[in-house]
């Protein structure tokens, strides 16, 4: 396998990414072009729904192991952990107020499963291997992110609280009970429910991500326009770098537990990535008073296209040290 930092810049070029950069380039030439939100939200649930799937199944064909419970424990700890590790960044790199840098702080402990089928759809397209269950793994580190942001707003007398609303908000996110209930479905049915399914949530996967990935570079660029002013210097490098610290924890904890080299670049690329789905969600309700055009546009408009475009080669290059 050529592992060469040149091979690895030619992920760039793969057609999903070249889609992405399409949007991008669109929405900074104010183009009108526009995929329809219905269209965009079907997109949205057959690349849920294809990645939960085929992650059931392969759980269904290796077992339950102790690779699996420990990589869930890991997740869980590093979604508390890395809104911490974020914060204290915040902190010392922009001017932002407690309640504000806790609300982007929430975002870099959750996940972008948009950036994780991505990196799973590269791992394919190189006949690369990789556990199952890291489904499973995203899945759970939605909510760790939140409470720790909560807590960190809580302490600076946001009034900010993890009540019963927000709970029911978060838990019922479709998302996850979609993510969460594809993956029950593939392990239940296995290999032989694979088999069934094959011709509609494999063949038309990388079409579909393509398509997904031009609307994302569309909502990415305008986002980012819309509010550029108030996204400051040492926030715009912050959406560069904490993806790089997260990444390393990443890398550090699929060592620990013992995962593969597919595994280990799947787990860096969740630690590594921001949420704008559900984190953005819960801050809106529980945090009102922070500026969605901070946090969202971050997520959206600066760490998803830097992961997409220089952070999942580097990632997959450092994971493949570890193999």
């Amino acid at each position: 396998m050529d592992l060469s930092l040149a091979a690895l810049a030619g992920n760039l070029l793969a057609p999903t990414i070249l889609f992405f950069l399409l949007g991008l380039i669109a929405a900074f030439a104010k183009s009108d072009l526009s995929i329809p939100e219905g269209a965009a939200k079907i997109m949205s649930i057959y690349l849920l729904l294809s990645i939960g799937f085929k992650g059931g199944a392969a759980v269904a064909d290796s077992g339950i192991s102790n690779a699996l419970i420990l990589s869930l424990i890991a997740g869980i700890a590093l979604s508390f952990i890395l809104p911490f590790v974020a914060f204290g960044l915040l902190s010392i790199m922009t001017r932002l107020d407690p309640v504000n840098a806790a609300a982007v702080a929430g975002h870099y402990g959750s996940i972008s499963i948009v950036t994780f089928v991505t990196a799973v759809s590269l791992l394919e397209g190189r006949g690369i291997e990789s556990e199952g269950f890291m489904v499973a793994v995203a899945a759970v580190m939605e909510v760790p992110a939140i409470i720790s942001a909560l807590w960190l707003a809580a302490r600076k007398g946001s009034g900010a609280k993890f009540d019963r609303k927000l709970a029911h908000h978060i838990l019922g996110n479709g998302s996850i009970v979609l993510l969460l209930g594809a993956f029950a479905i593939g392990v239940t049915t296995g290999t032989e429910g694979l088999a069934q399914m094959e011709p509609f949530i494999i063949v038309p996967f990388t079409g579909v991500l393509a398509l997904f990935l031009l609307d994302m570079g569309l909502s990415a660029g305008r986002s980012l326009i819309e509010h550029r002013k108030e996204i400051s210097g040492g926030v715009l490098i912050f959406g560069c770098v904490m993806p790089l610290i997260g990444s390393l924890f990443g890398w550090g904890a699929g060592a620990l537990v013992g995962l593969s080299m597919g595994g280990t670049f799947l787990l860096m690329v969740l630690c590594a990535s921001a949420s704008y789905i559900a984190v953005p969600a819960a801050m809106r309700l529980a945090l009102p008073q922070a500026k969605s055009g901070i946090y969202l546009s971050l997520a959206l408009g600066v760490t998803f296209p830097f992961n997409l475009t220089f952070g999942l080669p580097i990632y997959f290059y450092l994971a493949s040290l570890t193999g």
